[in-house]
């Protein structure tokens, strides 16, 4: 009797955890599971060090001859899972500050050219279209959780969709502060670019894809193994009506 009724606590325990991440009705709205404050506050902390770790190393970016490739979506991703939405806009901020520092700096050859050009529009071009990708990650996740049955769709999902939104955001911010520059006019020749559409995929093409295929991958798998281990360690606040 007494293995019976360990074995049904450590079943109804099992599915305790595992209800605190799924959403609730709560007054006849939808609560969605959160992290605990601390919990919170430490991934923040965590994923803000991560994003800076990468953005000036080797493990932010693979660097081919012919291809550039970003691995910087994927704390976005991660806060887009596993926190609040304007957290994850939060780490897309961080995401377009290292972007923006680079450009200060000269870390980027195209955006060190637009700062010189002008300052205050490549301020836009790197914060704007980041700080969007991760609060619409967020939401996108948000939305998708509480129809996913399968529970790993809203996740594949959201690591899918914030790389592509990041070429999307950054290549129209582009394009609309500095389309008509003598920078922009040079890449388009040496292109030989004669429209917005075809200097979109000149511009991104090969690469967009790919950073998009290797970011949903790594994103689906990380976010899934840590939303699984945050609900077994019980970081999540219980929800009422759960």
């Amino acid at each position: 009797m007494k293995a019976m009724t360990k074995e049904h606590k450590e079943k109804a325990k099992a599915k305790a955890n595992q209800k605190a991440a799924q959403p609730a009705m709560q007054s006849g709205k939808k609560v969605y599971p959160e992290l605990k404050p601390t919990f919170r506050l430490a991934f923040l902390g965590l994923l803000t060090a991560v994003m800076f770790i990468m953005a000036f190393t080797p493990l932010g970016y693979l660097k081919t001859p012919v291809l550039s490739i970003t691995f910087m979506t994927v704390p976005v991703i991660i806060a887009a899972v596993l926190l609040r939405p304007v957290d994850s806009a939060i780490i897309g901020g961080i995401f377009g500050l290292t972007s923006f520092i680079q450009a200060v700096s000269g870390g980027s050859a195209l955006t060190g050219a637009l700062f010189q050009l002008n300052p205050w529009l490549t301020a836009l071009l790197c914060f704007v279209p980041r700080i969007l990708e991760g609060w619409l990650g967020g939401l996108i996740f948000r939305g998708l959780r509480s129809i996913d049955k399968t529970k790993l769709i809203s996740y594949a999902a959201t690591s899918l969709a914030v790389p592509l939104m990041n070429t999307l955001f950054f290549m129209s911010a582009l394009f609309i502060f500095f389309y008509n520059t003598d920078i922009i006019k040079g890449i388009a020749e040496k292109n030989g670019a004669d429209n917005v559409f075809t200097l979109f995929f000149a511009m991104a093409g090969v690469n967009a894809v790919l950073e998009a295929v290797i970011c949903f991958v790594i994103g689906t798998a990380i976010t899934k193994a840590l939303a699984v281990v945050a609900g077994k360690a019980k970081m999540y606040k219980p929800v009422k009506g759960a």
